[in-house]
């Protein structure tokens, strides 16, 4: 399937993870083989979010088979190991970084997406602290080009300061829509990385068909170089863009109707 795109951005749509048992028989197929689930998925999709990483290193055989069963249009996604971001001191992360890019993950080549480096809820904004982290992510490694994302949940990020410096070190700040969480909607980097996490049981497409069309139309101005309308910023505004990459993750919220919510967007994004 061609990836979504607007008239000048890329944008790709995924789900977190391809493995989840009431998604048989839902979105997979009745009998379909579990060892086809990725196979399947990735071509009804055109990203998916891989939660595996953030829990545990994997083996670099893994990523092979991963971009192997993947069309060649996709990407993939990586949590960060959550042992680089639970920490009290950012600042002594540099070890596990370095672990984390040399396990293999960039077995995946082209198909390798943006970073997530998620933080605990609890997690509070250290200006200094936190500007040793962003100065520990590799802009490249191997020759290949790095997207970092970091995924900040406690309501003290909610601060200029955190703005002007995730746009320094051209990090982007993950958009925690339809959440609990602080949705901070602020541009900082040449692409945009947003989790999407109010589907619901009451809606066979998990969202309203509404809200599927306030996110796509959220999306198409992002990857045009924009900024909805409807978004809330704490920082200074972004300079405009010619482009940028959208990536979109339905994540959480009723989960057994991700798939389906996230297919309902790329439809809606198809030129």
């Amino acid at each position: 399937m061609a990836t979504a795109k607007s008239k000048t951005g890329r944008i790709r749509v995924g789900i977190g993870g391809w493995t989840f048992e009431p998604w048989r028989g839902t979105f997979y197929p009745e009998g379909l083989a579990q060892k086809r689930e990725l196979e399947y998925a990735s071509r009804a999709l055109t990203s998916i979010e891989v939660n595996g990483t953030f829990y545990g290193s994997q083996k670099p055989e893994t990523f092979v088979k991963w971009r192997d069963e993947a069309p060649d249009d996709f990407v993939f996604s990586l949590k960060a190991p959550r042992y680089a971001t639970n920490r009290r001191v950012l600042a002594d992360a540099g070890d596990t970084i370095e672990r984390f890019f040399g396990s293999g993950v960039l077995e995946l080549k082209d198909k390798l997406g943006p970073i997530n480096w998620q933080f605990a809820a609890t997690k509070k904004f250290d200006p200094e602290d936190f500007e040793r982290f962003l100065e520990l992510l590799p802009a490249k490694v191997e020759g290949r080009a790095i997207r970092h994302a970091v995924e900040v949940r406690h309501e003290s990020f909610c601060d200029p300061a955190f703005i002007a410096l995730a746009r320094k070190y051209r990090v982007a700040i993950v958009m925690a829509g339809d959440s609990k969480y602080p949705q901070i909607a602020d541009v900082t980097a040449p692409f945009v990385y947003a989790r999407i996490m109010g589907t619901t049981d009451k809606q066979a497409k998990g969202y309203a068909k509404t809200a599927l069309d306030r996110w796509a139309e959220r999306a198409q101005t992002w990857a045009a170089g924009g900024l909805p309308d409807d978004v809330q910023t704490f920082g200074k505004a972004a300079p405009k863009a010619a482009s940028r990459d959208v990536f979109v993750y339905v994540i959480s919220g009723f989960k057994e109707r991700n798939p389906a919510a996230a297919i309902a967007l790329i439809e809606r994004l198809k030129d």
